[in-house]
């Protein structure tokens, strides 16, 4: 049971952008335009925030098996890409567009 609570916990602080935020990012050009597509479709990221706005409407007690070991993943890339960040102004990149598919926006 304390593991839930650790990856919650984790998934909060690794998912800066409300639902709404994220939701409102991904109808964007910029944001189906970033990230791995697989095979000349959704990109990964795009269709991970779509997963984690669902996550984020979900009541805690309703999560899923299924939805925690997304909200592992998200940590992951997250924490992941944040190493890797480019040096200088990142507002128009795709790394940072990357990193908002997947609910975490590094200017905020």
């Amino acid at each position: 049971m304390s593991e839930d609570k650790d990856i919650r916990t984790e998934f909060g602080e690794a998912v800066n952008m409300t639902a709404a935020e994220l939701e409102k990012w991904l109808k964007t050009d910029e944001s189906r335009d970033a990230g791995q597509h697989k095979n000349g479709g959704e990109s990964v990221g795009h269709e991970s925030g779509r997963r984690i706005v669902a996550i984020l409407r979900t009541k805690k007690a309703d999560l899923s098996a299924e939805d925690e070991k997304h909200m592992r993943k998200v940590v992951g890339y997250v924490h992941r890409h944040l190493a890797q960040r480019p040096s200088g102004d990142i507002e128009d990149t795709t790394w940072r567009h990357s990193l908002m598919n997947w609910g975490h926006d590094p200017r905020k």
